[in-house]
């Protein structure tokens, strides 16, 4: 049963809020005058008479919500909506995750998604069940949010209500959207030899390489201390990486070169790459800003992120016939099936299936040689030999 809400907009129109459904949409497009709008995620049809009649017996059997005001009542969340104690109920879950040893990056998107979710009903989570968490939900799908997007505020809400509040989880019955798998966007080779020579700044160039040569994180990368850096042995200490592990990467000896160059020029003492404010490290959107600029210098019209200098190392490596697995430890993957993605992207993997129409255009081209070279034996055998006249015949 679909839930639908019906509503005068005030314009002479009647607009209706439903989720996608192919079967519901085609009953609108039944209607005359029906019109689609993109901005606010619905349908209009005119307001005629006898309309809502027609309405009421085309989506019989359905959960219709009749609603006289102009906006329906959860169209849009509110901008400003808080409750008495949504500051108390945001504290303890944060102090919940730091308990449990999540990185500040996910306390900061977990609390975030539960704002929001406050904001949007104006209750205390603990007055809220299963109908209402399944509707936001629908809510944020409607206004087009990414699946992984929405799978994270279901993970939020979910440790809200079980790790926090101590009461059964209302997601436990919710279906989760399909993960979105999109694949890596990756410079060639060619590209980022261009990038690394547009940037003339050492410290800059020496961040970007450090990145590419060992495909690190850009918080891996910032985060580095001077004595991550064992040039003896060239190996790059990461410590505590994605998921609080440590591991080791390769040094590059053109990123070390790079590196030295950059260390006689500014000698850093803390922080391998330190910012401008004094004790801390160079901040992550900086690098994005860095790495903006050098793609403009070399005129790299492909839309990237620092991140993409990770996929391309990865790539490479994979296209150079190392195995996945080293691939796999280098870059820090708990499981096999995140680092597999690269050989979608691999050239040289795509590049070593032959296309059908390849394959019969070569045969076709095959068959045309042989038929050429058969009319072409054909026509020499007409031919007389040397020093004879073809044009008359001797009678003896």
């Amino acid at each position: 049963m679909a839930h639908i809400q019906i509503y005068r907009s005030g314009k002479g129109r009647i607009k209706m809020v439903l989720p996608y459904d192919p079967e519901l949409i085609a009953k609108i497009k039944t209607i005359p005058g029906r019109r689609w709008h993109p901005e606010e995620k619905c349908w209009s049809v005119p307001d005629s008479d006898g309309i809502l009649d027609k309405l009421l017996s085309l989506f019989a059997g359905e959960q219709l919500e009749i609603n006289s005001s102009r906006q329906p009542a959860w169209a849009k969340p509110p901008r400003r909506r808080e409750v008495p104690n949504q500051a108390q109920i945001l504290e303890a879950m944060d102090q919940e995750l730091k308990l449990r040893g999540y990185s500040a990056k996910t306390r900061r998107a977990y609390l975030g998604h539960l704002a929001r979710f406050i904001r949007f009903y104006g209750k205390e989570p603990q007055d809220l069940g299963e109908a209402e968490v399944r509707r936001y939900v629908l809510h944020l799908l409607e206004e087009r949010k990414s699946h992984t997007y929405v799978n994270q505020c279901i993970s939020a809400l979910k440790f809200l209500y079980e790790k926090v509040l101590k009461r059964p989880s209302p997601v436990v019955n919710l279906p989760r959207p399909k993960k979105d798998r999109k694949l890596p966007e990756v410079l060639s080779r060619a590209e980022v030899l261009r990038l690394f020579e547009a940037v003339s700044n050492l410290k800059h160039r020496a961040l970007l390489m450090m990145i590419y040569s060992a495909g690190l994180r850009v918080g891996e990368a910032v985060r580095l201390r001077v004595e991550d850096v064992d040039s003896e042995r060239r190996l790059l200490h990461v410590r505590q990486g994605k998921g609080r592990k440590d591991r080791y990467v390769m040094l590059s000896e053109v990123a070390l070169e790079s590196l030295r160059d950059y260390w006689r020029a500014y000698r850093p003492t803390k922080w391998l790459f330190p910012g401008q404010r004094e004790g801390c490290h160079l901040h992550e959107r900086t690098v994005e800003k860095i790495l903006k600029q050098a793609c403009q210098k070399a005129r790299i019209r492909k839309d990237i992120s620092v991140h993409t200098l990770r996929h391309s190392f990865a790539t490479h490596l994979l296209e150079a016939g190392i195995d996945l697995r080293y691939i796999q430890e280098m870059l820090g993957h708990k499981s096999s099936k995140t680092t597999e993605i690269y050989t979608h992207v691999s050239e040289r993997n795509i590049a070593a299936i032959r296309s059908p129409l390849d394959e019969i255009m070569a045969v076709r081209r095959a068959e045309g040689r042989e038929s050429d070279r058969a009319e072409l034996a054909n026509s020499s055998s007409d031919i007389p030999p040397a020093g004879t006249d073809s044009r008359t015949k001797v009678q003896r």
